[in-house]
Parts: structure tokens; sequence; C-alpha cells
């Protein structure tokens, strides 16, 4: 049985088993160019959470194992694909003929990135090797020299000796640094944070510019993305027309509303189909065939009864237009009550619903109510309600 359908079939076992235990249901253990071993173990880090993949690197850093170095290697390339960027794996051991890069990351617009991972700076990195393997890249058409940059993946934060290795060079600006650490907080932040503008400005701190190291810029995101959040959701939620409240009440601050993992759950059992997250809203399913937008909502008092209220972007419909297989769900009030919607039948209620525009966004108010057993999509003025509550999973 492979390591995929262990993990399919049993997925609490490996909650508390380390990357080295997990590695040996992987073929025969050992990471090779090509074995069934990589095969397996990169389609199963495809499809595992991101907290997960955190761990693991984690764990190669700080208990080293035999191929411990070949592990980190692919999980780095995982996490790149988190990031929004098509991933070539590179190879594990030098060979004669072959270009050495440990992966080959490229956004959507072209920007490309030759990946160097390294456990640890202990030993001077000889730059002249990695730029050597994107000169052979521009050579072969494989990268463009004007689009093209390395991106060196360190497991310490200490580097101030690599940091003025690289400064000292001739190779400074096409070369950048990042640790592990600093890797899965960009990856925390794309999570968290749902637009398509994040994962482009993701990708422009890793591109060589002023900075040889970039943690200093991805802590001052990572401590300001919070913020931004709450005020995203405030936003929304004073410009939903459902809530109501008594002139005597005092309104209580909003804290955002947050169980999208929760309603995966049913969904993923509903549809037999396992998904990443991407987004704080999208999953993308592990073959890359499908795709969902899960947003949820606190229950709200109304005139009309039990609402819930949800935001759905342009750029979110613009994504399930992608993908053969589209969802939207909707999480009420509690995993409880989710509705799972195939995205050809919801698209077809966008002009009954009302339309929020501003100069950086673009939204429909999705507006549910509660009325008994029954859950019902509120339209414009004269609009008969969409009857909902099939959809409930």
């Amino acid at each position: 049985m492979s390591l995929v359908s262990l993990w399919q079939s049993a997925p609490d076992q490996f909650s508390n088993k380390h990357v080295h235990q997990v590695m040996g249901f992987a073929g025969d253990g050992k990471l090779k160019d090509g074995n069934d071993t990589s095969n397996e173990f990169r389609s199963f880090i495809d499809r595992i959470a991101s907290s997960d993949l955190s761990r693991y690197a984690f764990e190669c850093l700080e208990s080293k194992f035999d191929g411990s170095g070949f592990v980190l290697q692919d999980i780095v390339n995982q996490a790149g694909r988190r990031l929004g960027f098509q991933v070539q794996n590179g190879r594990y051991r030098g060979t004669k003929g072959q270009i050495g890069y440990d992966g080959l990351w490229e956004y959507p617009d072209g920007d490309q990135l030759i990946i160097e991972v390294k456990t640890t700076d202990a030993y001077r990195i000889d730059l002249n090797v990695i730029d050597g393997y994107r000169r052979a890249l521009i050579k072969e058409g494989e990268v463009s020299e004007d689009r093209s940059s390395i991106l060196i993946v360190v497991g310490r934060q200490d580097t101030g000796d690599l940091e003025a290795q690289i400064r000292g060079s001739r190779h400074a600006w096409d070369v950048r640094l990042l640790s592990i650490d600093s890797l899965f907080r960009l990856i925390s932040i794309n999570e968290e944070i749902e637009g398509p503008e994040v994962a482009r400005k993701i990708c422009d701190l890793l591109i060589p510019r002023e900075y040889t190291r970039v943690d200093g810029i991805i802590d001052l995101v990572f401590e300001t993305t919070a913020e931004v959040r709450d005020e995203i959701s405030e936003e929304e939620v004073q410009g939903e027309k459902l809530t109501i409240s008594k002139p005597e009440e005092k309104k209580p601050k909003f804290k955002p509303v947050g169980f999208h993992d929760e309603c995966l759950v049913p969904i993923q059992k509903k549809l037999n189909i396992p998904f990443i997250r991407r987004s704080k809203a999208t999953f993308i399913s592990a073959d890359k065939e499908a795709a969902l937008i899960c947003t949820v909502s606190r229950e709200h008092h109304t005139s009309v009864g039990t609402g819930y209220w949800f935001a759905f972007h342009t750029h979110q419909r613009d994504k399930l237009n992608t993908f053969k297989k589209a969802y939207v769900a909707f999480g009420c009030g509690s995993p409880d009550s989710v509705l799972l919607i195939p995205f050809k039948d919801f698209q077809q209620w966008f002009d009954g619903m009302n339309m929020t525009k501003t100069d950086t966004r673009e939204y429909w108010h999705v507006q549910i109510i509660k009325d008994g057993d029954r859950y019902l999509l509120l339209q414009k003025a004269n609009i008969e309600r969409v009857e909902l509550t099939k959809y409930r999973i």
C-alpha cells in the first residue's frame, strides 16, 4: 500500500509521526532521483496541511537523519507550490551532464527563481557553482536572464557570514537569502488573507531588489497582517444589510470568525476530494483538478430571522472559472451547517445579488437566512428568494 493510501485510510496515525518515521512508509524509505520513494513522498506532501509541512521541515533541521537534506529539499519545493509558483523539482544528487539545482520556481507572470536549499551555513557556499546552474538554464532556454534569480533557503536564522559573502560577491544583485522559518511565515500570510495581490507581493519579496536578506521585511508584513485582516472583516460586516441591533444596545467590538478548516471535513467527505488551502478561503484539490471557495459567517439576528452574510469576490469567480470541478461552500454559523453548492449553480444567481465595488475590491453580498429548517438566498427587491436547503451537507 502506498504512503498516500496509508494516510488516507488512517490520517490520525500520522499526527504524531516524525517525518523520519513517515519516510519509512514510502517505498524503500530512501530518496533517490526518480524512484518510487520520491514519487510517493512528493505525492504525500502534496496533500497534507501546511502546518504539518512546516513541522516536518523543522524536524529535518532539529534531528538529522539519513536523507534529511533531500526530504527538506522536497518540502521547500512544496512550499513554493503553496505560494503559487509552478515548481520543477531539482535533483537530490549531482550528476554529470545534469544541471544540479534543487528547484526551479516560476510565477505565472514570468519571474523565475533557481532554488538552493541548505540546512546550515556552517560551510562557505560556492556562489559561482549556484550561478553556474542559472547560466546553464539560461543557455538551454529554461529561464530568461532578465527574469531569473537565485534564492538560497537556509535552515538557520543566524546567517550573517553568508549574507556578507553574498554582498561582497559579484552575484549580489542576483541572489537572495531566506530562512525556513520565514518561508513558512509567508505561507501563513498567504493562507490567512484572501486576494490575488497577496501572492504577487510575496513573490516580489523574493526577487532581488535592494536587500540581501528579506526576513526583516517579512517580519513587518507578518506583524501588520492581523490588523489588515481585522479591518477587512469589520468593513465587510458593516456593509451587510441583514444585521440589526436595538438602539439602546452597544454593539460589541467585531471579532473575525473563522472555522474554514472545520467546514472542510464534511466537504471532503461529501466530495471524496482532498483539498489543500491556498489562501484564506481558496482550496485546491491535491490533483489540481478541483477548486473550492469556502467562506464562513457568524449568526446575525435580523428582521427576517437568523441570517448569515458572506462576501464573494470577483477574483474568486475568476479562479473557479479555470476549473472543471468548482464549488462554493458557506459555513452558516458553525461547521454543522455547511451549504456546498456547485459553482455552475451558484453563478446563475449573481445578477440577483447586491454588489459592492471599490477601487480595490469587487464582491457580491451573499445573504442567506434560515427559516426553520430551510436556507434561503435573499435577492434584490422583487426577485424571488432561492431555496438552498438541498445543498446542506
